[in-house]
């Protein structure tokens, strides 16, 4: 009778998630996702805007009643925000950090509130203090300044930080050829080139050098370097499609006295676009949406229950939604050299918008959802149409195999955007990132020529062998958990980590079984695996597990033949069954890292991840 229950409880719950998933497709056919609301976003765009409204000599230009109302409802939004500790976090859900904190307390210095929130103000003071002030900052990010000197440049403009304490950067570099780019050892990641220029330009604006050589090579490098940035800017008008980057960008050139550069222009109508009316004010996100990446990842674990897929490309009144969504993310790779990062043709950035850059992470999620579509080809076309979308298919993955060779790292690991860029921690190759590749280009391996791949493949398994923990553990480069020591996340890099393993046949490595063991030993009592003490369940038996990480941990144990592992792997099929059942399994943590460690979170993530794991659980529990 008890298995009788499991059975049905395990069926319903499946259902009940995959309806939750698909329903989150948009017309169009894809899915689109939210992203948490940022608190360092809406303080760095509030100050941007405050920027303008001060320096602007001619309001004819601004649209400033627009201005003012966001800048209004940001404010009643941030103060609901105010963690008890006097600090503020990236996200709704998160601890509080001092890089958010000091950046809160220089928007309300910059939109000239302190007096009238100087309660909230000597709060936030008292935090950043306990956290090291300056130095604490510093410290938090070591040797890359991606952040930081942006950071302290956004104080320095609100007149709360003296000059002296930001950084040179030097733009002037901006001026070399991009295939240079890596030899330059750069003090700021790959992807902040526009930090680099325009906070590299406000410091020699209002604080030049004292060398008149370096003051004459800065001051005949403005121009060139600004068309170097105007170049660089998406027909969006917003840096990566991320709003800080934006704002920094444009808070700096206003400050140089451009508010009227094309580029400051473009900037604040991307940030005022990206402004989002919240029921207590209104907030910006850290970027504008994950589209590309919801997209294939939902893909990908719908088809893990392989005859709820065929069913669902069979329905006729699903039919077009399929074959929409199967162009639209054709149109998202990207055909050209990219102006950003100078990336060849080939890969697949995180979103449709004209901001995204071809990353290692998003090209395999989209080779792996091309093979669904190319193996269920006959399910959505016909005649000649099908042999035009599957020489079409191959066309494209043959040009995504080759981005991501080209991409490999002399450490023989993936690099998330630039080949060659080790120097700081976001640029070097990642655990997550190779072990994605290594499974795009398994995908595909069968339909391929290409001499190289079987190489690439196991110069990556070295490279995770090398990186491997004592303990047996991997630690991923864009994924994080708050409340484990320095941040790092082992339940998700370990656990993408083993589905590269298992993608390449199974798990008879030594690295796999101690990884395999890894995730067994350290699943918590209450059956789920990751989250802490930031985590509460309201009135459940959850314990402090999260969605995001038992789904994904309990997915790769049901692969494993191990008795151990299934018994384990059973527990969290259960967690994630009374997750389901008691109307909790959408609820999201932070567990994402944006650019420069900035945390998010992902409302797609939960579901996604349990429909893969729960998918895998009945696929299993049918062929008994």
């Amino acid at each position: 009778m008890n298995q009788l229950k499991t059975a049905s409880g395990l069926e319903a719950a499946y259902h009940s998630v995959r309806q939750n998933l698909l329903q989150e497709r948009i017309d169009a056919g894809h899915w689109v996702g939210e992203l948490s609301a940022s608190a360092l976003s809406t303080a760095t765009a509030i100050s941007t805007l405050s920027f303008l409204l001060d320096q602007s000599q001619d309001d004819r230009d601004i649209p400033v009643d627009q201005v003012r109302r966001q800048i209004d409802a940001g404010f009643r939004w941030l103060l609901t925000q105010q963690n008890d500790d006097g600090g503020w976090g990236d996200t709704p859900k998160s601890h509080s950090n001092i890089s958010t904190s000091m950046l809160v307390v220089a928007a309300i210095h910059a939109a000239k509130r302190d007096r009238e929130l100087n309660s909230q103000v000597a709060k936030a003071e008292s935090y950043i203090e306990s956290q090291g002030g300056i130095p604490g900052l510093k410290k938090r990010y070591g040797i890359d300044k991606t952040f930081a000197v942006p950071i302290l440049a956004n104080c320095a403009m609100a007149g709360i930080v003296d000059w002296k304490q930001v950084s040179a950067l030097p733009f002037e570099a901006a001026c070399v050829p991009q295939r240079f780019y890596n030899l330059l050892q750069l003090p700021v990641v790959s992807y902040a080139i526009p930090a680099l220029v325009a906070i590299g330009q406000v410091k020699f604006h209002k604080d030049p050098p004292w060398d008149p050589i370096r003051k004459i090579i800065r001051q005949s490098s403005v121009a060139p370097s600004l068309r170097v940035l105007e170049k660089m800017m998406p027909q969006s008008g917003g840096f990566l499609e991320a709003v800080p980057l934006t704002s920094f960008v444009s808070m700096a050139l206003i400050h140089c006295g451009k508010q009227s550069h094309p580029v400051v222009k473009k900037g604040i109508q991307f940030i005022l676009d990206s402004f989002r009316v919240e029921d207590d004010g209104g907030s910006w996100p850290i970027d504008t949406n994950l589209a590309t990446w919801t997209t294939t990842l939902s893909i990908n674990s719908l088809a893990v229950h392989s005859s709820s897929w065929i069913n669902e490309l069979q329905n006729s009144d699903e039919t077009d939604h399929w074959r929409n969504c199967f162009d639209w993310l054709m149109s998202c790779q990207n055909l050209e050299i990219h102006p950003f990062t100078g990336a060849a043709p080939g890969g697949w950035g995180w979103t449709d918008l004209s901001g995204a850059v071809p990353d290692a992470d998003d090209t395999p999620g989209a080779l792996l959802a091309l093979r669904q579509f190319f193996d269920h080809a006959e399910l959505l076309w016909h005649g000649t149409e099908l042999d035009q979308k599957k020489k079409q298919i191959l066309k494209s993955k043959e040009l995504g195999i080759q981005w991501l060779l080209g991409l490999q790292n002399r450490d023989r690991g993936w690099p998330t955007f630039c080949r060659g860029w080790g120097k700081l921690p976001f640029d070097r190759s990642g655990t997550d990132i190779t072990a994605h590749a290594i499974r795009g280009l398994l995908a595909w391996k069968d339909r391929t020529n290409n001499p190289t791949l079987g190489s690439a493949i196991d110069k990556g398994f070295r490279f995770l062998s090398k990186t491997q923990r004592k303990d047996g553990s991997w630690i991923p480069l864009w994924f994080g958990n708050q409340d484990l020591p320095d941040e790092i996340n082992p339940y998700y890099g370990t656990a993408k980590v083993l589905s590269g393993y298992w993608a390449a046949g199974g798990f008879d490595t030594t690295e796999a079984r101690i990884g395999l063991k890894w995730v067994r030993d350290n699943q918590n009592p209450d059956g789920g695996w990751g989250g802490g003490e930031s985590l509460a369940w309201p009135d459940s038996d959850l314990g402090r597990s999260s969605v995001e990480e038992t789904a994904l941990c309990t997915e790769v144990l049901l692969n494993d033949a191990d008795e151990q592992s299934k018994a384990s792997a059973q527990r969290g099929v259960q967690w994630l069954i009374r997750a389901v059942e008691s109307n909790q399994i959408q609820r999201s943590w932070p567990i994402g890292f944006y650019f420069a460690r900035l945390w998010y979170f992902e409302k797609m993530y939960p579901l996604v991840f349990a429909t893969s794991a729960l998918g895998r659980a009945l696929a299993q529990q049918q062929t008994e």
